[in-house]
């Protein structure tokens, strides 16, 4: 008898009863007729959809998961071990019945607002790896890939609070928010200042030193021209000592003996008239004594 096994499955066969070790890939296939049955195993990817997963918190709330999908693979060298030890349902025994296991052993250990808000986005991975903990010990062929948790569905009196609570976590969240505006606000205002007294005192300083170098650049041109004052009066003294000295020399050398009896002989024939007395004689006498201590003081 003639059959189909679809892309993406692989045929399976039980004679009498008894699963055979046999599988057929996509294609064509013939069996035998009334003895041999046949059913097509998917080996790729699948989404397996359970609904309606009640569980009750560890505060007594009951809630209601409508929907949680499970994205699973059955390797193809493990079909005839898997359905041989749990049958073709056996996603029933490894993802359905146990996705309503761990998800009432997660509700029971943790409080509503945990389940519904703190660790709600923490419910996927905890169930895939649940999942995959125990699908790795008794069922290897199964592969979870990945889980997805709807939000639960809870009581109405409770949905209100939790709305109120959340409403009033929102506004809170919203006025921390404004505070950090505001908080950053007034510190890039702070800032800003610090940066403009930052740059006045930069300004400042430069000025500053300007001034101080102009007044230094002044101090040593005044003392330059002070030096030059100095050196200018030092040369005219120097020059006005050397000309005292010379015409001291030259005076030294004018006053000989006979440079004062001429000047002595020049002063007496100067005056109109001449008066002798007594003293001439003495006179004449100091005047020559005056030219031989000259003399002497030349030799």
């Amino acid at each position: 008898m003639i059959h189909q096994v679809p892309e993406g499955h692989v045929g399976v066969y039980w004679r009498g009863g008894a699963l055979l070790k046999t599988t057929t890939n996509p294609g064509f296939h013939l069996k035998l007729p009334v003895i041999t049955k046949f059913d097509s195993i998917q080996v790729t990817l699948q989404t397996d959809q359970v609904r309606d997963v009640p569980c009750g918190t560890k505060g007594g709330v009951m809630i209601n998961f409508e929907r949680i999908e499970v994205v699973n693979r059955l390797r193809k060298d493990y079909v005839y071990q898997t359905l041989l030890n749990y049958g073709v349902r056996y996603d029933k025994t490894w993802i359905y019945d146990k996705i309503h296991h761990e998800i009432n052993k997660f509700c029971s250990s943790h409080s509503l607002q945990q389940v519904y808000i703190d660790m709600f986005d923490q419910i996927d991975e905890k169930m895939k790896d649940a999942l995959q903990t125990d699908c790795t010990r008794h069922a290897p062929g199964i592969e979870i890939i990945s889980v997805r948790v709807t939000k639960p569905a809870i009581p109405d009196s409770v949905r209100r609070n939790f709305e109120q609570m959340e409403e009033e976590r929102t506004k809170v969240l919203i006025a921390i928010e404004r505070q950090r505006v505001v908080a950053k606000e007034a510190e890039t205002v702070n800032k800003m200042a610090i940066s403009e007294a930052e740059k006045n005192a930069y300004v400042s300083k430069i000025l500053m030193e300007q001034k101080l170098m102009e007044k230094e650049s002044a101090r040593k041109s005044q003392e330059i021209e002070n030096q030059m004052y100095m050196d200018r009066q030092k040369s005219l003294a120097d020059a006005d000592f050397y000309r005292v000295m010379k015409e001291a020399e030259a005076n030294k050398l004018m006053l000989t003996p006979a440079y004062l009896e001429l000047k002595f002989i020049e002063a007496i024939t100067n005056n109109t008239k001449i008066f002798f007395g007594e003293k001439v004689p003495s006179m004449i006498f100091d005047q020559k004594m005056l030219g031989n201590f000259f003399k002497s003081q030349e030799e």
